[in-house]
C-alpha cells in the first residue's frame, strides 16, 4: 500500500480550512451566549422567554434544516450547499445586528440557524480526503469545535464592551461573507463528490438507528447535555451580575480561570479512560458530576462563589461529556450507519439547545432561576440512570480503508474475510463507495493481515 500515515499537503490544507468553516458556524451560536440575556432584557425590554426562545430558535431551524441540507448537497454541490448556508447566516446575523425589537432578533437567529451547514461540510471533508485519514480530520474538526466554544466565553465580554450584542451580530456576519471567499478560493474543489456511508445519514439507516437503545440513550444524553447549556445562560449572566454587582463585560474573568482549569482536568480523563478501558466509569462519573453541578446551580445561585464552584464543576463535566459522547457514538453504532447515527446524534443535540433556551427562559420568568437548574437536574438525572444501565462501550476504534470498486457479493465476501482476522470485532467492505470500515481492538489487531487482504484485492482489482 502508499504510504498513508501522514496527511498529505492538500488533506491538511482541506481539513483546517473546512474545520475553519466549521468553527464559525459555531461561533455564530457560541459568541452571544454569556452577553445576550442582560442585553436583551435591558436594551430591548424583552422577557426572560423571550430572550431564551431567542437563544434556543437557533437550534430549532439547525435541527430542521442540517439533514436536508446534506442530503442536497449529494444532488446539487457541496460548495452550493456551503454558499447558501453560509448566505443565510449572512443575512440572519444582520437582521439581528439591525434589530430594534427582540422578535426580529429571534427571526435573525431562526434564519442564523436555518444555514444548517455542518452535514456538508463533512460530506466535502470525505470528498477531500483519504479514507485513512478521514477520522484524524474529523478529530480536528471536533477540536475545533471545542476551542470555539472555550475562546468565545472569554472574548465575548471585552468584543461587547467595544461594539455591543449587535457588532457581535454583525461581526458574525462579515465573517460569514469572509468564509464565502475562503471556500470558493481556498478549499479546493473535490476531484469527485459521491455519497459516504461513513460520514453522511441515509433514510433507509434511519429507523435502525432509531430502534437502537443504545444510541438513544446517548441521543437523549446529548440532548439534556446542550438543553441545560442553552438554560444556563439564560440565568447565569444575571446571576453573576446580581450576587457580586460584576458587570457583563467582566465577567469573562470568571470563564478564563474556570474554563483554563476544567481543560486541564479534561485531558487526563479523556486520556485515561481510552488507555486504560475506563470509558463507561469516566462518562458516568462525568454525568454524576454534571447533576451535582445542577443541584448546587439550583441551591447558590445567588451567592457568588457558589456560581463559580458549581460552574467549575459544570464545565469539567460539559467538556469531558462533549469530548466523549462522539467516540462512543462512532464505538457503538453498526459501520454501516454511523453516518446516519452521527446525523440524528446532532440533530438531538440542536433540539436540546432549542429546549433549553425556551423552557430555561419561561421557568426563570415565571419560577425563579432556582427553578431553571431544577429542570435542569432532572434532566440530567434521568441521563445518569441510562448512563448506569448502558452497555459497556466495546475497547475498539474505527479503521478506514480504501479498496477498488467491487460488486455487492465481492464485497460481502471481503468482509467475511477481514471480520474472522484477530482484533477485527467488525468489518464492512462497501463495494459501491470503495471503502473498508473496520472496528478493531486497541488492545491490538492484525493490522498486517488487514493490509494483506487489502492489497491482494487492490493487485487482483489491477489484473482483471
Amino acid at each position: 500500500m502508499k504510504n498513508i500515515e501522514r496527511m498529505s499537503p492538500f488533506e491538511l490544507k482541506a481539513s483546517i480550512s473546512l474545520a475553519s468553516i466549521y468553527g464559525l458556524r459555531m461561533l455564530g451560536m457560541f459568541l452571544i451566549l454569556p452577553v445576550f440575556a442582560i442585553y436583551a432584557e435591558q436594551t430591548l425590554g424583552a422577557t426572560h422567554f423571550q430572550a431564551g426562545l431567542a437563544l434556543g430558535i437557533y437550534g430549532l431551524t439547525q435541527a430542521l434544516f442540517q439533514l436536508p441540507f446534506g442530503m442536497a448537497s449529494d444532488r446539487y454541490g457541496r460548495k452550493r450547499m456551503i454558499y447558501l448556508g453560509l448566505l443565510m447566516l449572512v443575512v440572519g446575523s444582520f437582521i439581528a445586528a439591525y434589530a430594534q425589537d427582540i422578535n426580529t432578533i429571534i427571526i435573525g437567529r431562526a434564519l442564523q440557524g436555518a444555514g444548517a451547514i455542518s452535514a456538508v461540510v463533512m460530506a466535502l471533508l470525505a470528498d477531500l480526503t483519504r479514507e485513512e485519514h478521514r477520522t484524524k480530520a474529523m478529530a480536528l474538526i471536533g477540536t475545533t469545535i471545542g476551542l470555539t466554544f472555550a475562546v468565545s466565553l472569554v472574548i465575548s465580554s471585552p468584543l461587547n464592551h467595544w461594539i455591543g450584542v449587535p457588532g457581535l451580530f454583525a461581526l458574525t456576519g462579515v465573517l460569514a461573507l469572509v468564509a464565502i471567499a475562503w471556500v470558493r478560493f481556498v478549499i479546493p474543489d473535490p476531484r469527485a463528490s459521491h455519497f459516504h456511508s461513513d460520514t453522511e445519514a441515509t433514510p433507509a439507516k434511519l429507523k435502525d438507528v432509531l430502534r437502537n437503545t443504545e444510541l438513544l440513550r446517548l441521543n437523549f444524553g446529548i440532548f439534556a447535555l446542550h438543553a441545560a447549556q442553552m438554560a444556563l445562560f439564560v440565568v447565569i449572566p444575571f446571576a453573576l451580575l446580581k450576587s457580586a454587582g460584576i458587570e457583563q463585560n467582566q465577567h469573562w474573568m470568571i470563564y478564563l480561570p474556570i474554563m483554563a482549569g476544567s481543560l486541564v482536568l479534561m485531558l487526563p480523563a479523556i486520556i485515561y479512560a481510552e488507555k486504560k478501558i475506563k470509558l463507561k466509569e469516566i462518562f458516568i462519573a462525568s454525568v454524576a458530576l454534571m447533576f451535582v453541578a445542577q443541584l448546587l446551580l439550583a441551591q447558590f445561585v445567588g451567592q457568588f462563589w457558589g456560581i463559580v464552584l458549581a460552574l467549575f464543576c459544570y464545565f469539567v463535566a460539559f467538556n469531558v461529556l462533549e469530548a466523549s459522547l462522539p467516540s462512543i457514538i462512532s464505538k457503538i453504532a453498526p459501520a454501516s450507519a454511523k453516518g446516519t447515527a452521527m446525523g440524528v446524534y446532532n440533530t438531538s443535540q440542536s433540539f436540546g439547545m432549542f429546549l433549553g433556551g425556551a423552557v430555561g427562559g419561561y421557568l426563570s420568568q415565571h419560577y425563579g432561576a432556582s427553578a431553571v437548574f431544577i429542570f435542569c437536574s432532572v434532566l440530567i438525572g434521568l441521563w445518569l440512570v441510562f448512563a448506569f444501565s448502558m452497555e459497556r462501550p466495546p475497547a475498539v476504534r474505527t479503521k478506514l480503508f480504501h479498496v477498488r470498486e467491487m460488486s455487492a457479493t465481492r464485497a460481502t465476501e471481503l468482509s467475511k474475510q477481514l471480520a474472522k482476522l484477530s482484533g477485527v470485532s467488525e468489518a464492512l467492505v462497501v463495494g459501491n463507495e470503495g471503502i473498508a470500515i473496520l472496528k478493531v481492538d486497541l488492545r491490538g489487531w492484525d493490522e498486517a493481515g488487514v493490509t494483506k487482504l487489502i492489497e491482494g484485492e487492490q493487485d487482483n482489482g489491477v489484473s482483471e
